[in-house]
């Protein structure tokens, strides 16, 4: 009997290769490539783009296609409608991806329900719980209408049966690595099985308008378990963050074809479900304490959501070796640059002191406009001053010590006013032809000693308590 042929395929980017590799060449990454057995064609039952109903798919010329803005169906939470864009487009493929237990089945049954209470048909197939599991999950969300259709199973040729009969509005897959191609010969979860169960769904999605969501395992380094390919095949990507020892979850977007790709929801998780959170600029400050040295507020925009957060620092001297640089939620090599600039620029000698800084909340901020305030966290760290606690902090720092502008500051200001905040310390180049908020003193900068002297009222601390002039 002939040996059975086999192919490596890389889990990250579906790389194929016909030996093993240590290292994949094309993405670069190692001990990624996995050995599956080639199926023939023939095996694999592969179909045009045909619906249900027996309509194939056609070419046209441009002109004649309809470019009308496609409808959205809205849930009932205006949190998961932001992200998606302004709700579910029909026949999108939307993936989920998160941590075990952080909440994804909770949020999809929640949805689910919502859905169904507003007369869409949803069918929610769980490869990972029986029905009697799904039945008390849905007890304690007060989840239950005649519309929500339950099904434990795992084999897709059994699963498009079922859709072919009921034909749902949605279709919720919990979760693709326990479904299976029967044809394929590979193991339950790897990559060939994968990217097949994919392409079945988006068939499904494609051709009968029918919303499909997928939840996702991630991997160790907080990516989706999987090939590359899966992310690159869906309408819709959102990662569901946070830790399971905290009550908040946090929605973001990373891919959306039919929406902005920064914007990101915020939920509170109950013992009745997922509850959202209407001004998370509250509850990031809540915890904040009077007087704390180290601590600076500044604001993020996310999406079209202008969020204030609370930067936090610890400068002490090193014990061993070179200083550390630590951070959570803002980006290492970011905070290194800034160390620098205070440094020469602000006098402040850290090369033999270790630097912790951390953005609250769990929230992670890619932008430069909070440069500012980590410079000021740092530097009230360092001088053990603390800020005001009616201030923010605005705007990019460059390698030269200038406080650069930074967009959407109407925005930004707005929020801040509206929290109550009295001060914001901002670029000066972002004070022309802006509409300043009543109640709200802003104060342009040009240079990050000016911002330090500012924040920190540091020409008068530097006479009370000897600390070198800056």
């Amino acid at each position: 009997m002939a040996k059975a042929k086999t192919q490596f395929i890389c889990s990250n980017c579906g790389y194929t290769s016909a030996r093993y590799l240590g290292r994949c060449p094309n993405c670069g990454q190692w001990n990624t490539l996995i050995e599956e057995k080639i199926v023939p064609e023939a095996v694999v039952n592969r179909k045009a783009r045909i619906s249900f109903d027996g309509r194939v798919a056609k070419p046209k010329k441009i002109s004649e296609i309809s470019g009308n803005e496609l409808p959205r169906t809205r849930t009932g939470l205006r949190e998961l409608n932001r992200v998606l864009g302004g709700g579910i487009v029909p026949g999108s493929l939307i993936l989920i991806g998160g941590d075990p237990g952080i909440g994804k089945s909770t949020l999809m049954l929640q949805v689910s329900g919502q859905l169904a209470e507003n007369g869409g048909s949803v069918l929610y197939v769980s490869g990972e719980e029986s029905d009697n599991q799904i039945k008390l999950r849905a007890d304690r969300l007060g989840v239950g209408s005649d519309s929500f259709i339950v099904y434990p199973e795992t084999d897709m040729e059994q699963i498009k049966s079922i859709v072919q009969q009921i034909e749902p509005d949605y279709l919720v897959i919990d979760s693709v690595q326990t479904m299976q191609e029967p044809d394929l010969q590979s193991p339950i979860g790897s990559v060939a099985q994968i990217r097949e169960v994919t392409a079945n769904l988006m068939q499904i999605a494609k051709t009968n308008a029918i919303t499909v969501f997928i939840v996702g395992h991630v991997t160790k380094d907080g990516s989706i378990a999987g090939p590359k390919i899966l992310e690159h095949m869906v309408d819709t990507v959102l990662y569901f963050e946070g830790d399971a020892n905290y009550k908040y979850r946090i929605l973001r977007t990373v891919k959306n074809r039919f929406g902005s790709t920064n914007e990101l929801g915020i939920f509170e998780m109950r013992d009745h479900g997922l509850r959202e959170v209407a001004n998370p600029s509250e509850i990031f400050l809540e915890e904040r304490l009077a007087g704390a040295t180290g601590s600076a507020i500044t604001a993020s925009m996310e999406g079209s959501r202008p969020i204030l957060v609370e930067v936090q620092a610890l400068v002490a001297p090193t014990v061993f070796g070179n200083a550390q640089r630590v951070t959570t939620g803002v980006d290492r090599n970011r905070v290194s640059q800034i160390l620098a600039v205070l440094e020469k620029h602000a006098n402040l000698l850290l090369q033999n002191q270790d630097a912790h800084v951390r953005i609250t909340g769990g929230v992670k901020i890619d932008e430069p406009a909070a440069d500012l305030a980590i410079a000021l966290a740092v530097a009230s760290s360092y001088h053990e001053k603390a800020t005001n606690a009616s201030d923010v902090f605005l705007g990019e720092v460059g390698l030269g010590g200038e406080v650069r502008s930074i967009s959407l500051i109407e925005d930004r200001l707005k929020e801040i006013a509206k929290l109550g905040f009295k001060r914001a310390i901002v670029s000066k180049n972002n004070l022309a032809g802006i509409d300043l908020p009543k109640g709200l003193q802003v104060i342009g900068v040009s240079t990050l000693e000016e911002a330090l002297k500012l924040g920190l009222d540091l020409n008068r601390a530097s006479k009370q308590k000897g600390f070198a002039d800056l």
